[in-house]
């Protein structure tokens, strides 16, 4: 059963209110008996297998991906919440544009407002891009490097790569009146405030960017697969910053502050920074996300021996697309390379396959490491920050050759 609640479905929950799901998902028709359990904070249901529930948050299982084509479908895209999935009556929703950026310096609550019939109205851009959680492999610290960092311990599955549909950022800054001395963007989501671990109210999520980047390639997205946003996937609109970290593409985003001086938040100052032995004090926010590649090989499988079998994969990046990938079925003892096929999107991923025939019973583990365009290979380690942010090591992923 299709979960992605259409515009008039939202009208319909919204007529009671703007809220938050703080207790279990939300079903919308009859019960479905291949439907996986409901997640705390998550509209949609996790269909047995697809997505692993991670908390309040759901990772995308890699070995649901195998057959997929190029995009994410919406049922195994990752869901992560900074506190729930939030329900917004779309059509009372506004975006609110403000501050010392724009002509006439408009304060909060005095700013240019855009319905969601007046962004509709605005030329329509179409990317395809990934969407990743700067926290994606978090797990491999503890695993691999010997260290754990806290946080949602995610394997590789804290990715998706979706076709976004909305109209450019430049255009509503544009049409908001903005002036040349603009310095930062500062996107600001509608989902309740976080609590920090003290019980400080930091706010609502909200994280500056770069006037350039934001008038280069960032968009507000209104559908996501050619359907209209889900409510997980921040409905009805969205920030979708190509190339960042997941933090920077703000769902629910319901107001924007255009500042002619930087703009500071919770997310690019204590949070959102590599912290650590080896980075210097002042290390600058996470930006671009660094190259990784994954099997779309649920972690535990088994193969039999002397069975010919393709394995599949996809490897991707924030900065230089991935240009080779070479994979190891044997612990990492040998290498070949891996063909690559399809498409090879700028912000997107790169598909390649492998052929084996396992020979050797028992436990192994398959590696694979792409190599970018810019020559950059992924490293055999990582070092270490506070927060397990950035892991971008060859993984170790678990399968065993049975007789």
């Amino acid at each position: 059963m299709d979960r992605r609640l259409s515009r008039r479905d939202a009208l319909k929950l919204a007529a009671v209110g703007t809220g938050t799901l703080l207790a279990g998902g939300l079903r919308f028709g009859a019960p479905n008996a291949q439907a996986g359990p409901l997640v705390a904070g998550i509209v949609k249901d996790l269909p047995g297998g697809a997505l692993i529930p991670r908390g309040t948050n759901a990772e995308m299982n890699w070995g649901s991906m195998a057959g997929i084509d190029y995009l994410t479908p919406v049922d195994r895209f990752f869901v992560r919440n900074h506190t729930a999935t939030t329900f917004v009556n779309p059509a009372t929703w506004r975006l609110e544009v403000f501050g010392t950026g724009l002509r006439g310096r408009p304060e909060r609550g005095k700013g240019k407002l855009f319905s969601l019939k007046d962004l509709e109205k605005l030329p329509r851009e179409t990317r395809t891009v990934f969407v990743e959680c700067a926290g994606n492999a978090r797990s491999y610290f503890g695993s691999q490097e010997g260290k754990a960092a806290p946080g949602t311990t995610w394997g590789l599955g804290a990715i998706g790569v979706a076709q976004w549909t909305g109209v450019s950022l430049r255009e509503v800054l544009e049409r908001a009146g903005l002036r040349p001395d603009a310095v930062d963007v500062m996107p600001e989501g509608l989902d309740s405030t976080v609590l920090a671990a003290d019980g400080t109210d930091q706010g609502h999520v909200r994280r500056p960017i770069p006037i350039a980047k934001a008038l280069d390639d960032t968009l507000i997205a209104l559908e996501m697969n050619g359907r209209d946003l889900p409510f997980d996937h921040g409905a009805p609109a969205r920030v979708i910053v190509p190339g960042y970290v997941g933090i920077a593409n703000i769902k629910w985003v319901g107001a924007i502050e255009v500042a002619n001086h930087a703009l500071f938040s919770p997310w690019n100052t204590t949070q959102y920074r590599l912290v650590g032995p080896t980075y210097p004090a002042d290390q600058p926010p996470l930006t671009t996300q660094p190259l990784k590649s994954a099997f779309e090989v649920a972690p535990g499988r088994t193969f039999k021996a002397g069975v010919p079998v393709q394995l599949r994969g996809r490897s991707w990046s924030g900065t230089s697309r991935p240009r080779s990938v070479r994979v190891s079925t044997d612990g990492g003892a040998t290498w070949t390379g891996a063909p690559t096929h399809g498409p090879n999107l700028e912000n997107g991923w790169l598909r390649w396959t492998v052929d084996w025939t396992p020979t050797t019973t028992g436990p192994t583990a398959l590696l694979a490491q792409a190599t970018d365009r810019s020559g950059h290979q992924q490293p055999d380690h990582v070092p270490f920050n506070r927060d397990g942010y950035l892991y971008d090591g060859i993984v170790r992923l678990p399968v065993t050759v049975t007789p």
